[in-house]
């Protein structure tokens, strides 16, 4: 599903609406697609150390920062930057953490492949790289095997918010886009479709396009009745 460009929190908030709703058997596994405004995000294993200048500097730059739930550390998220959030109940043969983690690298390694970028896994990291650095981050959280967040992928992105972090926490290792790597614009329409289309074939899942206004009608009532009054975040209430 396609969303265009979303804020953090309502994104986290529809994630949230969906993985409860999946744990119910309520809805069918998504892959929310969306570009987020400017935003700092840092995972449940990161430091604040990691944002290198200070909150002047983010106001004057109109980034958001936000602390989430997610795996890893610090990174960016930014208009011209794909983002994907699989809400997915992991079948008994799936239950993994790692296999699901390469799963997700490997659909942003074929998909990258297909546009004549050479991308790889190291080791040491998670994520996917080229030899111009880091070109997606990923973090996701697995709650009963169903799982939020996701992958972050840069096409056009402007790789100069990267220099307000540390991204990821790992010094010394640079950050890359689709479009420096081919040096030139890419429609980051045509990448979501590609991507979505790895991600069915790896993931074994059936595609199907929804439209975003269809996907919020059938949740409205299930979040009130799901979360209603002192069992809902203080931070995540509806809008």
């Amino acid at each position: 599903m396609r969303l265009g460009r979303i804020d953090y929190e309502s994104a986290l908030d529809l994630q949230l609406r969906l993985c409860e709703a999946k744990k119910r058997g309520m809805e069918p596994d998504v892959l929310l697609l969306l570009e987020h405004p400017p935003v700092i995000t840092l995972g449940r294993n990161g430091n604040w150390h990691n944002l290198v200048v200070p909150d002047e500097v983010l106001q004057a730059r109109g980034v958001a920062r936000f602390e989430t739930d997610r795996g890893g550390d610090i990174t960016f998220h930014g208009p011209g930057q794909l983002v994907g959030y699989p809400i997915l109940r992991l079948e008994p043969g799936e239950r993994d953490v790692h296999l699901y983690m390469r799963r997700l690298e490997e659909c942003l390694i074929r998909m990258l492949a297909a546009y004549g970028i050479r991308a790889y896994r190291d080791p040491r990291y998670t994520g996917v790289w080229t030899g111009d650095g880091k070109i997606a981050a990923m973090g996701v959280h697995l709650s009963r095997w169903v799982t939020r967040h996701g992958f972050a992928l840069n096409v056009n992105t402007d790789l100069s918010y990267y220099d307000l972090i540390i991204p990821c926490g790992i010094a010394g290792k640079g950050v890359t886009s689709m479009c420096r790597v081919l040096a030139r614009p890419i429609e980051l329409g045509d990448v979501a479709v590609r991507a979505a289309l790895e991600f069915a074939v790896l993931f074994g899942r059936r595609l199907e396009w929804r439209a975003a206004e269809e996907l919020h009608a059938e949740l409205a009532g299930r979040w009130e009745d799901g979360w209603s009054g002192k069992n809902r975040p203080a931070s995540l209430q509806a809008r």
